[in-house]
């Protein structure tokens, strides 16, 4: 494991009540990906979404939600052989989509190329790793994506994707994933602030 972040620290509810960390673990883009991302994201920003910004732009493997403190440990320890175990892979990000519908759209987002079929298989692991020591994790289907923007009141989504439809990156080869920390509404426009806890890398990465 590379790059031990912090130690948790706890969250404290409304009620003065110690809560657990609203964590997540991802894949993040290298800088100059994320460069190019920002370059076709950028100049399609208006007052119709809440956009999401470079510095939280990341490929989600597995939400655990709110993890009891007492838990972290032995998530940490499941994620560095799990991360451990997976061989470097290729992903670019190529095209547009949204969910729930192009009429009804509620997220725009960045889709994935990812030639190896290796995110999903990693994602599955990482959500094994969190159910095994009790953490619970919704159960859906594995859909990778990167979010550009979320509105509240869901409308068509067609000029946004015609806009977007030639969105490419280039190739890099995956060779850590992170865990991070989200604190809801902390970030620009009521946002999330993300912030990496940990760092794994794959193996021979």
């Amino acid at each position: 494991m590379v790059g031990r972040i912090r130690t948790l620290t706890g969250v404290t509810g409304r009620d003065g009540a110690r809560m657990g960390e609203r964590l997540f673990a991802a894949v993040v883009p290298p800088g100059d990906v994320i460069d190019e991302l920002a370059a076709w994201v950028d100049p399609r920003r208006d007052d119709a979404w809440r956009w999401t910004h470079a510095p939280e732009w990341h490929l989600t493997l597995a939400f655990y939600g709110d993890v009891d403190t007492w838990r972290y440990e032995a998530l940490v320890e499941r994620l560095e052989a799990v991360v451990g175990g997976t061989a470097a892979f290729p992903l670019k990000l190529h095209g547009v989509g949204c969910f729930a519908s192009v009429e009804k759209a509620n997220v725009l987002f960045a889709d994935v190329d990812d030639p190896t079929e290796s995110l999903a298989p990693l994602a599955a692991a990482c959500r094994t790793a969190a159910t095994t020591i009790g953490i619970d994790v919704a159960r859906q289907r594995y859909r990778p994506h990167l979010t550009l923007g979320r509105r509240n009141r869901p409308s068509d989504a067609s000029r946004y994707l015609r806009a977007l439809a030639e969105l490419e990156t280039r190739s890099w080869q995956v060779t850590d994933a992170v865990l991070v920390q989200s604190f809801l509404g902390q970030g620009p426009r009521g946002t999330a602030r993300h912030e990496v806890r940990e760092r794994f890398s794959v193996a021979n990465g």
